[in-house]
C-alpha cells in the first residue's frame, strides 16, 4: 500500500516491540532528513508511540549529532507545533488515543514523554488488520483494554465521571473479547466492541491525572526489564493487582467492576478477570510462562520506588516485598485477598 503511493512516501521505518531505542533513533534521524509533512503509523502501541516521538523530534531545535532519547524527550517541555499524525492501529493497545508516548531504552528502562499536543490527529480503524494477528497479540492487547478500565476506575484521582466511563468501556471490551474468543466476530462485532470499549477505558485513564494507573506502571517496568509483551503483562498481573486494589475496607468499586464484567456485586472482580484471561487463546497467566525467573523478578521489584507505587493506590504497600507478594500471589487465592 505504501509503495503504491510512490514519491509521496519519503521514508519507511520498522519499530520493534516496546519502542526499542535503536530502531526509534534510526527512524528519528531518517524523519529529520526527510522533513515529512505528516507521520503515518501502522501497527500496535510501539508504532503509534514512536510516531508521537518522531513528531516531537521533528519540532525540536536543530542540534549536532544523531537522535538520542534525551534530545527527543526534552522537546516535550515546550514543543513547537507538531506535524499531523495519521494512525492505523492493528491491535487494541490504544496508544493512538493518548497524549503520552513510551520507548524502551537500551538499558531496559522505560522512558518517554507526555504533552497534550502529542494526541494524534486522525485514527482509522481497519478491523481486517486485527483478524490476521497471532492470538498472543490480538487477545493480549484486548486484555490491555480491561487493564486500562480497571486502572482508571480504581485510581485515587478518579472522579465519578471517570469511573462511569471506564466501567462502560470495561463492559464493552469484555463483550468483544468473549465474541472474538467464541469465533463470533463476523460483521466486526467482536473487534469493534473491544476497540470502542478500549477507547472509552483509555480516555478515562488519560484524564484528570489518572495516568499511569498502578497496573500500567508496573506493566511498563516489567515489560521493559524482561522484554515481555504488554499483553502478557496484563494476563499475568491484572487480576492480581485488581485484587489488591479492591481489598481496601469500605470500597464499593469491587462490586461495580464485577457488575461491569457481567457478574453480581458480591462476586470478586479478580476472579472474573482471571476467568476472562483464561478464555483468551495465546495469553499467558504466569511469570514462568513468559520466561520470567521469579528470583530475577524479586530483584527487579526491589529496585522500584515504593512511594511512586503507593501514590497510585488507596490500599498502600508496606514495603517492596509486599509488592512482590501481590504480583506472585497464586491466582486461586485472589478472592481471599
Amino acid at each position: 500500500m505504501l509503495a503504491a503511493l510512490g514519491d509521496r512516501v519519503v521514508g519507511i521505518s520498522t519499530i520493534q516491540m516496546g519502542g526499542a531505542q535503536p530502531g526509534l533513533m534510526s527512524a528519528a534521524d531518517q524523519a529529520k532528513a526527510a522533513s515529512p509533512d505528516c507521520i503515518l503509523t501502522v501497527g500496535g502501541g510501539a508504532q503509534q508511540d514512536a510516531g508521537k516521538l518522531l513528531r516531537l523530534y521533528l519540532a525540536a531545535p536543530p542540534h549536532t549529532g544523531g537522535a538520542t532519547p534525551e534530545s527527543i524527550c526534552a522537546a516535550s517541555a515546550s514543543p513547537a507545533p507538531l506535524v499531523p499524525q495519521i494512525c492505523i492501529p492493528n491491535s487494541f493497545a490504544m496508544a493512538e488515543l493518548t497524549s503520552v508516548a513510551g520507548m524502551t531504552l537500551s538499558s531496559g528502562v522505560k522512558s518517554g514523554a507526555a504533552h497534550p499536543s502529542l494526541m494524534p490527529t486522525v485514527v482509522l480503524l481497519d478491523r481486517g488488520l486485527m483478524e490476521t494477528l497471532p492470538d498472543w497479540v490480538r487477545f493480549g492487547t484486548a486484555l490491555r483494554c480491561v487493564e486500562h478500565a480497571v486502572g482508571a476506575a480504581t485510581h485515587p484521582n478518579a472522579t465519578e465521571a471517570i469511573v462511569e466511563a471506564a466501567l462502560i468501556g470495561l463492559g464493552e471490551a469484555k463483550r468483544g473479547i468473549e465474541m472474538m474468543a467464541a469465533g463470533q466476530a463476523g460483521g466486526g462485532g467482536g473487534e469493534v466492541d473491544t476497540y470502542v470499549g478500549g477507547w472509552r477505558a483509555v480516555r478515562a485513564l488519560n484524564t484528570s491525572g489518572c495516568y499511569p494507573a498502578l497496573g500500567h506502571l508496573i506493566g511498563n517496568m516489567y515489560s521493559a526489564r524482561f522484554d515481555v509483551h504488554q499483553g502478557a503483562c496484563s494476563g499475568i498481573m491484572c487480576a492480581r493487582i485488581v485484587a489488591w486494589q479492591v481489598a481496601g475496607s469500605g470500597s464499593m468499586i469491587g462490586g461495580r467492576i464485577a457488575e461491569a464484567l457481567g457478574g453480581t456485586s458480591d462476586e470478586h472482580p479478580a476472579k472474573l478477570i482471571s476467568d476472562l484471561a483464561a478464555m483468551c487463546p495465546g495469553v499467558v497467566r504466569e511469570h514462568q510462562e513468559a520466561g520470567v525467573d521469579i528470583d530475577a523478578l524479586r530483584e527487579c521489584v526491589g529496585g522500584w520506588n515504593l512511594d511512586r507505587l503507593n501514590g497510585l493506590t488507596s490500599n498502600t504497600f508496606k514495603d517492596l516485598e509486599d509488592v512482590f507478594g501481590v504480583l506472585t500471589k497464586p491466582l486461586g487465592e485472589l478472592c481471599g485477598a
